[in-house]
């Protein structure tokens, strides 16, 4: 037993040092940003920029970089975010606080005519604020970073995305105003709205919240009921920086659970759903699982083994209910292991062991694979030829989680996380218990 937890330990910090290496390669080394996916040309991420800030106080941790090293690639990203122009105009970074979804590497403008997201913003901005909690001497680098996070978090306006319903747009566009969509249902904005509600200079109200929580869809999947939402994702992105074991708002109050166990049931569901195959994919099964927002082997329509079937691009994929072409993502089962590491580990095993998937690549897992949809690999047919930042980060932070709870931590000790989380009327353990601010250097505005 003691030679099998060594192994898994090995397994877990051999896959999140190369998920890491992502980070260390492909972004810029004077913006700072980082590159939505591996492809030539292509733009940065907000949301992968935010990540990797909350990546480079793990890699020094677990000696994957230099304190000095993590120090400069941060202060880099917070100097381009504090000092890129804002503004209406559609050419610039972005507008009351808030950033377009793809810049452009070197300049920071915006690409494709993107929307300035709400969610990838609010992703950005927690990865500053884990930056701030970690680089917490009183060293002038460790000053600048706490100030310039609390500044630009202090910048972004969210009362302006709050429609008439109550609840949070997803954006906004300078050619025709608000995106006509709204964060609601279960997904990964309660982040998003938690650091909307935590803001010090412009927090949403408390009826925000609720008139989100009111949109719930509470589903018997199995025999296990949770709060539903298909991509397994949506059910980690949060868990990434908060730690919701234990405490709970009003909805998961009558509920009974937390936001932990509820991801852990998706997690449980996911897995029984690949056990079922009701659409007879190749390779399903007990360790052979993950469907989620992922790349794919599509768009095209073949006839495989007698069966006529649809596979798509970049697509939300979900189960048990939603769209589901074959394509399973190994991440986002790595993705669930604070969750439910009985059935995590095995499978990380099998697609590292059996399938050998991980340690062939650059950056180890890439985005996804189709054993149904022919392709190179005997085993797995279809590999996607990418990596994604968005898919790579939560290898990092949720293995550290797992393993020793770092990234919680670090926002256990940001004011910020505490109030949002306690103005959305979360109760409970860890969060009664009273925690410490992070040092703050004043407003830069």
């Amino acid at each position: 037993m003691l030679l099998r937890h060594r192994t898994e330990t090995q397994d877990l910090l051999s896959i999140q040092e190369k998920a890491f290496a992502y980070f260390l390669s492909e972004s810029h080394p004077e913006t700072g940003l980082v590159r939505d996916k591996n492809a030539p040309g292509w733009p940065a991420s907000i949301a992968a920029t935010g990540l990797a800030l909350a990546c480079y106080p793990v890699a020094v941790e677990r000696g994957m970089m230099t304190a000095d090293a993590a120090v400069e690639r941060t202060l880099a990203v917070l100097r381009f975010f504090w000092n890129s122009k804002q503004g209406p105009e559609p050419d610039v970074t972005g507008h009351r606080g808030f950033y377009y979804h793809f810049l452009d590497m070197a300049t920071g403008t915006r690409a494709w005519q993107c929307e300035l997201s709400t969610v990838d913003s609010a992703f950005l901005l927690a990865g500053m604020l884990t930056a701030a909690a970690y680089f917490s001497d009183d060293s002038a680098d460790h000053r600048e970073i706490r100030r310039l996070a609390e500044a630009l978090y202090r910048r972004a306006d969210w009362p302006w995305l709050v429609g008439e319903s109550g609840t949070i747009r997803h954006g906004w566009k300078p050619e025709s105003g608000f995106l006509h969509f709204y964060w609601e249902g279960y997904d990964e904005a309660l982040l998003l709205y938690v650091l909307a509600l935590g803001s010090p200079s412009h927090p949403i109200p408390a009826a925000s919240y609720q008139a989100w929580t009111s949109t719930y869809e509470w589903k018997r999947c199995y025999d296990l009921d949770y709060l539903y939402c298909g991509p397994l994702f949506t059910h980690q992105l949060s868990h990434v920086w908060i730690d919701f074991r234990g405490i709970q708002d009003a909805f998961m109050q009558t509920q009974g659970i937390d936001y932990a166990e509820n991801s852990r049931r998706a997690s449980l569901i996911q897995q029984r759903y690949a056990i079922d195959n009701p659409l007879g994919y190749r390779g399903y099964g007990a360790e052979a699982w993950g469907i989620t927002a992922s790349d794919g082997p599509g768009p095209s329509t073949r006839r495989i083994a007698g069966i006529v079937r649809r596979f798509y691009d970049y697509e939300g994929r979900g189960a048990p209910y939603g769209l589901d072409d074959g394509t399973l993502s190994p991440w986002a089962v790595v993705a669930s292991l604070t969750f439910a590491p009985e059935i995590v580990l095995p499978s990380i095993h099998h697609y590292v062991h059996t399938l050998q998937i991980h340690d062939c690549h650059e950056y180890g897992f890439r985005a996804s694979f189709n054993a149904t949809y022919p392709g190179s690999h005997a085993r797995c047919g279809w590999i996607s030829p990418w990596h994604f930042g968005l898919n790579l980060g939560p290898i990092v932070l949720m293995t550290e989680n797992h393993l020793s709870g770092m990234v919680w931590q670090l926002t256990k000790n940001c004011s910020w996380f505490v109030d949002g989380l306690r103005r959305a009327g979360f109760q409970g353990e860890w969060l009664g218990a009273g925690q410490q601010s992070i040092a703050t250097e004043g407003n830069l505005e």
